[in-house]
């Protein structure tokens, strides 16, 4: 994987596929041990940022507003890697959490409610 430049983030852009609201789902991964820490949502400016700048920022669907994880809380999410699924509509995004992702405080977002399904078994 080679570093991307302006023309090469700009196709990274256009091949993203970004819903009715222009969003793409981000998952956010450890990059060394592979945990999933959270889901955050992107629009088209906010990958460029997050591709070009080292550090995550999403698009808050509630506040309307840019924000780069950490800015506040201290919790920096820096970018160890990226890459859109097969499909171009959700980003996978390999990261060095730096304190807990969760606006909650917990480790991971998926920390806070955990759930007992009903496991499938092979026939």
């Amino acid at each position: 994987m080679s570093t991307l430049d302006a023309t090469t983030v700009g196709e990274v852009v256009a091949r993203a596929r970004f819903d009715a609201q222009g969003l793409l789902p981000a998952v956010v991964q450890q990059h060394d041990t592979r945990e999933v820490l959270m889901l955050g949502y992107m629009n088209a400016e906010a990958l460029r940022r997050t591709l070009t700048e080292g550090r995550v920022t999403y698009w808050s669907r509630s506040r309307q507003e840019y924000w780069r994880k950490g800015d506040t809380s201290g919790h920096i999410q820096l970018v160890r890697g990226a890459a859109l699924d097969c499909d171009g509509d959700t980003l996978l995004l390999q990261v060095e959490q730096v304190g807990p992702a969760c606006h909650t405080g917990a480790h991971a977002c998926f920390d806070v409610d955990p759930l007992e399904p009903v496991l499938g078994e092979t026939e």
